[in-house]
């Protein structure tokens, strides 16, 4: 039995021993991180629209409204590898609370200087430096506690995605009725209270211990940390299915998603008000809703060939906003690719957190997610500058093109297509 063969071994019996031990999903302690990931990601889908609305409103334009999301993306992705071996030796959820802190902080500032008026693109571009630095220091835990709170870990990670879907419903609407009503600063104001209310959450959550033979922190956790950082490479290294899935990803951060947010927010606010870029935003969260839905209802034995089905769906959301068609349209494309991103989402993260033995699970993940977003603050950047040079239109509809070749390229790895789903494995022996 190879090294590999006999984690995945580890990984399974992982997930049958929690499965006889834990509830299914709901408890008082789920409930808590439930609660938490919904308001904080309430908050995470106003940012876009006071960005864009008040940006624009200074006299910036789109380059700088996806230099501001870049800062944020780029800081994010460059420090969350360390903020993963950080994780596998503290308390995450102690590093998740302190997270939510400091981003209650340089949100309350963000939204002074807008009260005032005093924006300058620098001071926001620090602010959202800030930020990913402590997205980076609370993102690796979450993988790692939704299979301590729950046996079914699919059905969590669809609960979750529901409640976050909900959110993304609700907060693009609620920004546009808060920038109509007071200004973008308001927006911020409100973004800091989400942050203090899953600080709370956090605060009031207990975590059952960690499985037998994962590490917590030592006197000796700064020596090993050069360690650990190369363990976990070597861990998300030996696994084809991970970093294939991640190399694909890179392509779809720089050339589908970077581009896709900043020039949807700018075109859609520009042309139609924050109001209807409001309704395509709850329009991508209603179909987020649906893909969590289903996510929480099918079981495919081959969770990675579904999900890589799923997200074909993506093409109508940048297509419809490339080709100019009216807010009905866009909100229809929206919806389409929410659901396909959902269902992506739920299908990958079960994998992630049933593959992968408990005491590497933090900084496989912390690999995962910077692969995964490395090259969405390029895409962000390059998304004015493209713009400029050949138009919106034509790079949002160069993005549609490439999110089915993503899907298909996926489709088209053995590794990642016929992945069977380890409680299925483990059923088949």
């Amino acid at each position: 039995m190879t090294g590999t063969d006999a984690r995945r071994d580890m990984a399974a019996r992982h997930v049958r021993d929690h499965t006889a031990t834990a509830p299914a999903v709901w408890s008082r302690d789920f409930a808590l991180f439930f609660v938490a990931r919904a308001v904080a990601r309430l908050g995470d889908t106003m940012l876009p629209v006071a960005l864009a609305a008040g940006l624009l409103e200074h006299g910036y334009g789109a380059g700088a409204v996806g230099l501001a999301m870049a800062a944020t993306a780029a800081a994010f992705a460059g420090l969350v590898v360390f903020g993963g071996v950080v994780a596998d030796r503290f308390s995450t959820r102690r590093l998740m609370i302190g997270a939510d802190l400091v981003r209650l902080g340089t949100q309350s500032v963000a939204a002074g200087l807008f009260f005032t008026g005093h924006v300058v693109l620098w001071q926001i571009c620090a602010v959202g430096v800030v930020n990913g630095v402590a997205g980076a220091v609370f993102q690796p835990g979450v993988a790692s506690t939704v299979p301590r709170l729950a046996a079914d870990v699919q059905g969590a990670n669809g609960a979750i995605r529901i409640a976050e879907s909900a959110a993304q419903l609700a907060g693009p609407a609620a920004a546009g009725v808060l920038v109509g009503l007071a200004s973008p600063g308001g927006v911020f104001a409100a973004h800091a209270t989400t942050y203090a209310l899953s600080a709370l959450c956090l605060l009031l959550l207990r975590l059952p211990p960690l499985p037998a033979g994962a590490r917590t922190a030592t006197g000796s956790a700064l020596r090993a940390f050069r360690a650990d950082l190369v363990d976990g490479w070597r861990e998300f290294r030996s696994r084809t299915w991970l970093w294939g899935v991640i190399a694909v990803w890179c392509l779809y951060m720089i050339a589908v998603w970077g581009p896709t947010v900043p020039l949807v927010a700018a075109e859609v606010v520009r042309d139609h008000g924050p109001g209807a870029y409001g309704l395509v935003n709850s329009a991508l969260g209603a179909g987020t809703v649906l893909g969590g839905l289903l996510a929480f209802r099918l079981r495919p034995r081959r969770m990675l060939r579904a999900g890589a089905f799923a997200l074909f769906a993506f093409f109508g959301f940048p297509a419809a906003v490339g080709t100019g068609l009216g807010v009905a349209a866009m909100a229809a494309g929206a919806a389409l690719a929410g659901a396909g991103l959902s269902f992506w989402g739920v299908m990958w993260a079960t994998t992630v957190q049933t593959q992968v033995p408990a005491d590497t699970l933090n900084r496989i993940h912390a690999y995962d997610v910077a692969g995964s977003l490395a090259m969405m603050p390029v895409g962000q950047a390059l998304a004015g500058p493209a713009a400029g040079a050949l138009g919106a239109g034509r790079v949002l509809l160069s993005a549609a093109a490439v999110s089915l070749a993503v899907a298909a390229m996926m489709l088209a790895i053995p590794a990642i297509r016929d992945l069977v789903r380890v409680d299925a494995s483990t059923a088949a022996h």
